[in-house]
């Protein structure tokens, strides 16, 4: 009678000890898996921000570049998947298509230095340049939440835990491919100098 007694207080001490433990590691899981979604709401903020200023740059290149229609539709496309885009994968895929288009977009602008003249792409420009630096500050801050979020649900006896309470990997991360750019570089320096002219490669006159 004893040894049952003592098997029950045995087996009552370590439920206690495994419920106490399920329970303390499943909240830290859940404050994780909150600060991934607080982290991805500061990303698709900013992403927003960024789709309400292209229409405005796009139709001011327009007025200069009215025949570049295929990148106009590119970005407008990609845009429309962005905004429309219901989870954050399919943002990320939709960021990185729009990333692609807005590239182009900024190549075009360079052939057309007569922009600089205008007051409204100007500030566009300043706007642009902003939010997408702070499209860089935060999805790197996201990534880094997701793969701690990950990390710490993958870790024993995290994993067991996990799967118990229904917590999975989150693989929604910002990708970028080898040697690809983060970001779309906004740099409209018009008023760089002109390269000096190299010299004349003419032989030198003979002396008599």
């Amino acid at each position: 009678m004893k040894a049952v007694i003592l098997l029950l207080v045995v087996l009552l001490v370590v439920g206690l000890i495994f419920g106490s433990m399920f329970v303390s590691r499943r909240n830290q899981m859940a404050i994780k898996r909150e600060s991934v979604n607080a982290a991805w709401a500061q990303v698709d903020v900013v992403l927003q921000r960024r789709a309400d200023l292209i229409p405005n740059l796009v139709q001011t290149v327009k007025g200069y570049a009215v025949q570049e229609q295929t990148v106009f539709g590119d970005i407008a496309a990609a845009r429309a998947a962005l905004i429309g885009a219901k989870t954050p994968s399919d943002k990320i895929a939709a960021n990185g298509q729009l990333d692609s288009a807005l590239s182009r977009l900024l190549v075009i602008v360079e052939n057309y230095p007569q922009l600089k003249s205008n007051e409204n792409f100007m500030r566009l420009q300043d706007e642009l340049a902003g939010t997408e630096n702070r499209i860089a500050v935060e999805r790197r801050r996201y990534n880094d939440t997701v793969q701690d979020y990950n990390t710490y649900i993958s870790l024993f006896p995290n994993s067991v835990i996990a799967g118990m309470a229904g917590f999975a990997r989150n693989d929604a991360y910002f990708k970028t491919e080898e040697g690809a750019r983060q970001a779309p570089k906004v740099n409209f320096d018009f008023n760089k100098p002109a390269p000096a002219p190299a010299p004349s490669q003419q032989p030198a006159p003979a002396h008599p």
